[in-house]
């Protein structure tokens, strides 16, 4: 009986095992099923629309225009992006890190630029406009001094960018100037951020970082009157409102990247333009797609670009992408690439220079080795349009020094439009120009300058320094 009952279980057993098999079976393949169309109608359509985009210059019928490029994950899977640096970037206050910091630095202020920290910690604007972003979106930096006739056209020109309302822009001042202010709040088209540099020489009268009863001015000042101050590799003294020029650029930096809350977190691409810098329609879209696909295009490229590195130029004409040197007009680099610019904070505050694109190219640059390109595409998305110094500003009433006979060129109908294509070559052009060896240009020599270009190193990853209580 007992083998009996043995056989008869086993013959009871075996209709069930291939049941369970094809059940299980059918699952998987319901599941995979599943997967398919999920990944079909999620990325297939978007495919479509870029390549529409790409080559033919409109969205299919049908398709929206602003969601095109709302995923360049797509791009970055193609290209193996170049991976996440959160974890090399999460020990920021380790003091050892950075062994130039500078402990006993006193620091400049008074009561207005303090009312201007604070200032600097309110959100951005027009958040009831546009109440979220887009999970990878990217940030624009417009940095500005006082020449309003110029930030109108660039404002005007932003305005026209399609996707522009995906984007945070943060306008920083060096200084503070009503003019200037009012254009940018009159923004609606997206949400803006404003940051003032509460440590610019345009805010203190009579003291550092602005001109010294006591500093010295000129070559026989030293010898004669006993003065304070660092004379240049050329025997000049500081001139505040040039010297300003580099200690924006490096505040706003180190501001930008780790000191706001909005972009604290943030590891993309973020784009810096001037306000003589004018957008074509196309920029944003462009440094989207350049800015995903330098990781595979061009290992070299340590950043992306919206016109060539000869701000003359308005580019080529080809079906290829360009590999070049990075230029100041729309760039755009991310913070991994941040990350390797503040290791070499000491070498470009101690570089003799007022330029801080000279000094990036001659001291900072040259550290990362002879190949140090950046992406972009073979038309230019932006123009350089103004021939006035930086810091001269501009009175107002007077006619904007403009490039061009003072008429901003037109707007080519391929730059309306996208227009890179993912499969395109990249063509390298020679690096040319100030690199290792040259000694700049001056204007750089006061200690007093450097020790605050230090600062604004240091500022926001070491709690052992000095710091302006708020």
């Amino acid at each position: 009986m007992a083998a009996t009952r043995r056989s008869y279980s086993k013959a009871s057993k075996l209709p069930c095992r291939p049941w369970l098999i094809v059940a299980l079976g059918q699952l998987v393949l319901l599941l995979l099923l599943m997967i398919l169309v999920a990944a079909f109608f999620l990325d297939t359509s978007y495919w479509f629309e870029r390549v529409a985009i790409t080559w033919g210059g409109r969205p299919i019928k049908g398709t929206k225009e602003q969601k095109v490029f709302r995923r360049p994950s797509l791009v970055e899977s193609l290209c193996h992006f170049e991976p996440s640096d959160k974890n090399s970037a999460s020990n920021l206050n380790n003091f050892g890190k950075w062994p130039w910091l500078s402990k006993n630095l006193s620091l400049p202020q008074n009561d207005f630029s303090i009312q201007l920290q604070r200032r600097n910690l309110q959100p951005p604007r027009n958040r009831d406009l546009f109440p979220e972003l887009p999970p990878d979106h990217l940030i624009f930096v417009l940095y500005v001094h006082n020449r309003p006739q110029y930030l109108r056209l660039v404002v005007d020109g932003l305005s026209k960018v399609r996707g522009i309302e995906e984007v945070l822009l943060i306008v920083s001042y060096d200084g503070y100037f009503e003019d200037m202010i009012s254009i940018v709040e009159a923004i609606r088209f997206c949400q803006v951020k404003q940051i003032f540099s509460p440590y610019s020489p345009h805010l203190f009268n009579g003291s550092f970082p602005g001109l010294s009863p006591g500093d010295c001015q000129n070559r026989e000042d030293a010898v004669l009157k006993n003065c304070e101050g660092n004379a240049d590799q050329y025997g000049n003294y500081r001139t505040p409102h040039i010297v300003s020029l580099k200690h924006h650029w490096w505040w706003m930096m180190n501001t930008v990247w780790d000191g706001l809350e909005e972009t604290r977190n943030y590891y993309d691409h973020i784009v810096f333009i001037e306000e003589d810098h004018y957008l074509f329609p196309n920029a944003y879209r462009n440094i989207q797609i350049l800015s995903a696909l330098k990781a595979c295009k061009c290992p070299d490229c340590y950043a992306a670009n919206l016109a060539p590195a000869d701000v003359k130029s308005q580019g080529e004409p080809g079906h290829y992408l360009v590999a070049e040197k990075i230029g100041n007009v729309g760039y755009a680099f991310n913070r991994t690439v941040w990350r390797k610019i503040h290791t070499h904070a000491r070498e470009f505050c101690y570089f003799d220079d007022y330029n801080w694109d000279i000094t990036m190219w001659s001291a900072v640059y040259p550290q990362w080795g002879n190949s140090i390109y950046t992406l972009r595409g073979p038309q230019a998305s932006a123009i350089h349009f103004g021939k006035c110094g930086l810091h001269q500003g501009q009175r107002k009433g007077d006619p904007p020094c403009l490039d061009n006979g003072g008429n901003l060129p037109s707007v080519p109908g391929a730059s309306q439009v996208p227009n890179i294509d993912i499969k395109w070559p990249v063509k390298r052009f020679s690096i040319k120009g100030y690199g290792a060896g040259f000694k700049g240009w001056g204007g750089w020599g006061d200690d007093r300058d450097r020790k605050l270009c230090l600062y604004f190193a240091s500022m926001y990853h070491t709690d052992t320094i000095e710091r302006v209580m708020i």
